[in-house]
């Protein structure tokens, strides 16, 4: 396998790396630069630039307002957003439903909703996950009973991420009873402002942000004709999503955000006459990282490469999300670790002391617990593997 980068790919790489920072507001790039985080303002503007420019969607087909790029110069544009610490784009609408609105939705359906998706009229956030079915997906209770031409939703999510700045979210809900609980499940669309009967209640995580949300459906009412695919037939739909959602959340091109940010933290932190970068046990840590995280970049490749023949993401989605997540959690431990008494300081602490870049190591360390447990816990993932790849007996 050749992996240099052609002389073409390259120069898309430096007109890329030319472009961001031009293309970023000051206050924006200010931030960026110190690699602070983004209001949910800011991600919308940034969302608006990337739109204009036409490279809000480099993954979608070009003829219904993607890029047309090949899969090197995705990884790229990928790999050049996460170095420069553009804000980060909510992957619900143009990562998740999008995708599965493509495949799957009918065309009066990708007329609706793909346009707004893409220019960022309408957010998206996910309604998956409830308080009794998390990992066992399959057990969810949120029930949506037809009534004329509607659904009558009546049942709790949670984790809904960012369902405060939502326009639309996209549920799981049971339809039918028979069979296997599997089967029961349809996939529907409901819009979350105006839709009587859905309440959101936001709550802080451990690392002090506001991402997650609980959402309650009371007598909501959706109409039939937003079900994307047949009714009970959801959980097929839902688990092309997830493999799309299990490979974003691997984070590779953030896991070597961070493994850069661990060695300047290292050079950064003075120990004995020389930096904490100069201990050759700390060292060894750090290449320990950074290899793990060049191997996983070959596997996310590979997965890529594979989207780009027609392939959705499949069981190797699951190993992205196991060793991504991991790897996430590790170099943040290590950033920590770097850091010493000053990681007790939080990212909004005055501390004039503390460089802005380090002031939200804590928030992320914190955050990041969750990794390895959202979009299905990597327990469930190695039973998948196991399942599925390694097709192990009695598995």
């Amino acid at each position: 396998m050749d992996l240099a980068f052609t002389p073409e790919q390259q120069s898309f790489r430096e007109e890329v790396r030319k472009w961001i920072p031009r293309a970023m507001p000051a206050d924006m790039r200010r931030k960026a630069e110190a690699g602070a985080s983004f209001h949910q303002d800011e991600t919308m503007q940034w969302h608006r630039i990337l739109y204009e420019k036409g490279w809000i969607a480099p993954h979608w087909p070009k003829e219904v307002g993607g890029t047309g790029w090949d899969v090197a110069r995705r990884f790229i544009f990928q790999e050049e957003i996460v170095r420069a610490n553009a804000p980060e784009l909510s992957p619900f609408g143009l990562s998740m439903v999008g995708p599965l609105l493509i495949q799957f939705g009918n065309a009066e359906q990708k007329a609706r909703f793909l346009p707004k998706i893409l220019s960022g009229d309408e957010v998206w956030c996910q309604g998956y996950s409830e308080p009794n079915a998390g990992s066992d997906l399959a057990s969810l209770q949120l029930r949506a009973l037809k009534d004329g031409d509607d659904y009558v939703l009546n049942g709790q999510k949670t984790w809904t991420t960012y369902a405060q700045y939502a326009d639309w979210i996209f549920v799981l809900a049971r339809t039918g009873t028979e069979g296997k609980k599997q089967e029961g499940i349809s996939f529907l669309l409901a819009d979350i402002k105006k839709t009587p009967g859905i309440t959101v209640k936001p709550f802080l995580t451990t690392g002090g942000t506001d991402a997650f949300s609980e959402t309650w459906f009371k007598d909501a009412r959706v109409p039939q004709k937003n079900r994307v695919g047949p009714e009970n037939g959801g959980w097929a739909m839902a688990k092309a999503l997830l493999g799309h959602e299990r490979t974003l959340i691997g984070g590779i091109a953030e896991s070597g955000k961070w493994v850069q940010r661990v060695k300047r933290i290292a050079r950064e932190t003075p120990v004995g006459t020389g930096t904490l970068f100069d201990d050759p046990a700390f060292r060894r840590r750090i290449a320990k990282l950074e290899m793990r995280y060049r191997a996983v970049a070959m596997a996310n490749l590979r997965t890529l490469t594979a989207a780009q023949l027609g392939r959705a993401p499949g069981a190797e989605s699951s190993i992205l999300k196991i060793v991504g997540t991991e790897l996430y959690q590790e170099a943040t431990e290590l950033a920590m670790d770097a850091m010493g008494h000053d990681a007790l300081g939080w990212f909004d602490a005055p501390d004039a002391a503390l460089p802005e870049h380090e002031r939200w190591v804590a928030s992320q360390f914190n955050y990041l617990r969750a990794a390895t447990i959202y979009g299905g816990s990597n327990e469930i993932q190695r039973n998948i593997i196991a399942k599925q790849i390694l097709r192990l007996p009695g598995a």
